[in-house]
This record gives C-alpha cells, structure tokens and sequence, in this order.
C-alpha cells in the first residue's frame, strides 16, 4: 500500500499556502492525532469503544482530505471490533506518512 496524498497535500496547499513551517506542523499534528486514534482503535475490544475511535478516524482524514485513511475508518466502522487487519493497514499507512515527511 502506497501512501495517496494529492488530496491531502491539496488540502495542506489550501491552509498553509506556501508557508513551509505551517505545512510542517499542520502535517505533525495529522500525524500525531492518527496515532493517538489508531491506539485507541487497536486497544478497542467492545462494539462502543471500536465505534467512537473508528469514528474519530473517519473524522480525522475527512478534515484532511485523507481519502484512503477515511475508506479504511470506514471499513472499520463496519467491522468487529479488534479487527487485525484494519488496524495494521492503519499502522502501515501512519508508518508510510510519516516516511514520507
């Protein structure tokens, strides 16, 4: 899975324009507040908690036009809470963000 960025990096454009240090924190605070949702998503077991971090999630990449990371929010509303493979897909995509910076 290849990180999709041009939405996102479209949408930092708009905020941040070309101020470079604004683009930089505006990207560490996305970074920062999707690993916070993604622990509190793979520490979720019962269907209340797995709902509210999901939906966080969903909420997160669809402020930041992160349209791969609110489809896989999505697929985790969906889903059993705990699902695995949701979860190490939204680790991956957190690990491919941040290799990219």
């Amino acid at each position: 899975m290849a990180f999709e960025n041009a939405s996102f990096d479209a949408t930092l454009a708009a905020v941040a324009g070309h101020d470079a240090k604004l683009n930089a924190e505006l990207r560490e605070s996305f970074a920062e507040s999707l690993a916070s949702h993604l622990d509190l998503l793979s520490r979720a077991r019962c269907d209340a908690n797995w709902r509210v971090a999901a939906g966080r999630l969903r909420g997160l990449a669809a402020g930041f036009h992160a349209y791969e990371l609110q489809a896989m929010a999505e697929e985790a509303l969906a889903g059993a809470p705990g699902e695995p493979g949701i979860v190490r897909r939204i680790r991956t995509y957190l690990t491919e963000f941040r290799a990219r910076r």
